[in-house]
């Protein structure tokens, strides 16, 4: 049995119909007020623009990790760090599983040795760790 959230609303005789998520200006509120679904669209959203530019930040691609960077920070950063202001407070959970997702994106993108650790990637590319 499902927990349900909300209760049923009636205009003008119709019932308005329920949903358990809304999306509004681009951010996906739940009945719970959690980020899980926002955050796993965004993670969604990042993985298919990463494999649209595959082709020029990946590791078969014939540029510089200082060319590379810029390309994946200017197709990757804004689809991070839109509506940050709300979902910034999302639980440490949240949060890891974006951090998750951004390294996997830089390791792609920068290919360094597998004893660099994701922080000192991150700091190495200039690129904020979400925290």
């Amino acid at each position: 049995m499902a927990l349900v959230c909300y209760t049923s609303f009636v205009v003008n005789q119709i019932v308005i119909p329920q949903t358990e998520a809304v999306k509004y200006l681009g951010l996906h509120f739940d009945c719970r007020l959690n980020w899980k679904e926002h955050i796993a669209k965004k993670i969604k959203q990042m993985d298919l623009k990463t494999k649209e530019v595959n082709w020029l930040i990946g590791k078969k691609s014939n540029l510089s990790t200082e060319n590379k960077l810029p390309v994946c920070t200017a197709v990757i950063k804004p689809i991070r760090s839109y509506g940050m202001e709300l979902w910034g407070c999302a639980g440490k959970s949240d949060t890891v599983i974006m951090r998750r997702s951004q390294s996997k994106i830089l390791i792609a993108t920068a290919n360094p040795p597998r004893c660099v650790t994701n922080r000192t990637l991150h700091t190495d590319c200039n690129i904020p760790y979400v925290t």
